[in-house]
């Protein structure tokens, strides 16, 4: 492997571009459907807000998945085995049908207590439970197609995967104005909607590895080590999940239109984090596939690379939001109550995009290199003892939303001065097939 193209520039953009676009479809298909919802009032889009953070977990888990897969594909590609790297894929995929069949029937019977938890309104709690049940039943589908990012980015294939999911994600984009308008579906229509891209996105994945020629008996071993790589993943996780969950209860308690308006700005973070994880897709890929041939090396001059790329890319968003602050918010409702108070949050929203960049790009290093218990540590340290403890502290004293996004910008904060220490010790850079 030519390990000086593998840590350029040009390579970087070539495998982030395609990236990019797979990682922005999925969130920008959430903003059109926040936007269609928030358009029947103020309690359907409340519903949204609290069901689509719960239903955001399987999101979160196929993130999971699709990172520890892309790792150990790429070591696998990087030392020359194509072959082992898909049947990572293969793995993978089982792993991912078995859970997300799970999740859907799990949530037929959590999304009541779910949604009175996190409401604390009835009207938008029942509103919310309807669409998690729906909406969970895409779950085998998301997951899927989220083992098939992780392989497909590991033998640095990121063109297929953008034509699945921009395929799945038009077609709901398409799908649901018509289901929740002139159908006449409303709430329950988007949630389909949401279900079909899903499940069409799964199925193109799961189509593509059948081509590969490689045998599908799932592998014990291969799913148990995969498992414990994902387990300090899915603790990280968790971490992100409590602290995105907290963050919405306690916008519930401040009102209806204060939780609105954190769904917008929640929303548009989503976004900007995934865009931003585009560089990270490929530092994942090419920093996994250097340090399989054994390249520590070029893996360290990567992440580099990487790093400033993020500062660039967070700095540019910076200016885009600050620029955007008067109509965008517009764009998802027309109460102004719920504009007010995603003015609240835009400050801290924008002012957070270069650190932001910075943690995202970072992230994507030590994933690709399997360093994922100082990832597992740093994320717990920053969400529990800074994060989790600053929101409820603004609940308290009465912040209301400013309270909650300084402390998602503290919370980012703490996360980047520690990939930056890491970055600097030069132990996470182990070379070998598989870690």
């Amino acid at each position: 492997m030519d390990t000086v193209a593998t840590a350029s520039p040009r390579r970087i953009a070539q495998l982030a571009l395609p990236a990019l676009v797979v990682l922005a479809a999925e969130p920008l298909y959430v903003l059109v459907d926040t936007a269609v919802v928030g358009h029947l009032g103020s309690v359907p889009l409340a519903a949204v807000a609290v069901g689509g953070t719960v239903i955001t977990v399987a999101a979160w888990l196929g993130t999971i998945l699709a990172y520890g897969t892309t790792g150990r594909s790429a070591r696998r590609f990087g030392a020359g085995d194509r072959a082992a790297a898909v049947a990572e894929g293969i793995q993978a995929s089982w792993l991912a049908f078995g859970a997300g069949v799970a999740l859907a029937i799990v949530m037929q019977f959590a999304a009541g207590p779910l949604a009175r938890a996190l409401a604390g309104n009835p009207e938008v709690a029942g509103e919310a439970a309807l669409w998690m049940r729906i909406a969970a039943l895409g779950a085998p589908g998301l997951l899927l197609a989220a083992a098939g990012n992780g392989w497909m980015r590991g033998v640095q294939d990121t063109r297929r995967p953008l034509a699945y999911v921009l395929g799945a994600n038009l077609l709901s984009a398409i799908l649901c104005p018509l289901l929740v308008y002139p159908v006449g579906l409303g709430l329950v229509g988007s949630a389909i909607a949401n279900v079909v891209a899903q499940s069409v996105a799964g199925g193109f994945f799961a189509a593509a590895l059948l081509r590969e020629r490689v045998p599908w008996r799932p592998h014990p071993r291969v799913i148990g080590d995969q498992l414990r790589m994902g387990r300090d993943l899915l603790i990280r996780g968790g971490a992100f999940q409590v602290s995105f969950l907290s963050a919405t209860a306690v916008a519930a308690r401040f009102g209806t239109a204060t939780v609105g308006g954190h769904q917008i700005a929640m929303q548009l973070w989503f976004f900007t984090a995934l865009v931003l994880d585009a560089v990270a897709i490929a530092a994942q890929s090419l920093v996994g596939a250097a340090l399989g041939a054994g390249d520590a090396a070029g893996a360290r001059a990567l992440a580099r690379r990487v790093a400033l790329a993020g500062l660039v890319c967070g700095v540019a968003f910076t200016v885009v939001i600050a620029a955007a602050a008067g109509p965008l918010p517009g764009l998802f409702t027309t109460d102004p109550a719920v504009r007010d108070q995603a003015a609240v949050a835009w400050p801290w929203f924008a002012a957070m995009q270069p650190v932001a960049g910075v943690v995202f790009a970072l992230d994507g290093v030590l994933v690709g290199a399997g360093d994922v218990r100082f990832l597992r540590d740093m994320t717990v340290m920053a969400a529990l003892v800074f994060f989790v403890p600053s929101i409820w502290v603004a609940y308290v004293l009465d912040w209301g939303l400013a309270g909650i996004w300084g402390g998602l910008t503290l919370f980012v904060v703490v996360r980047c001065v520690a990939l930056l220490w890491r970055l600097r010790s030069g132990t996470w850079a182990v070379v070998g097939a598989v870690r």
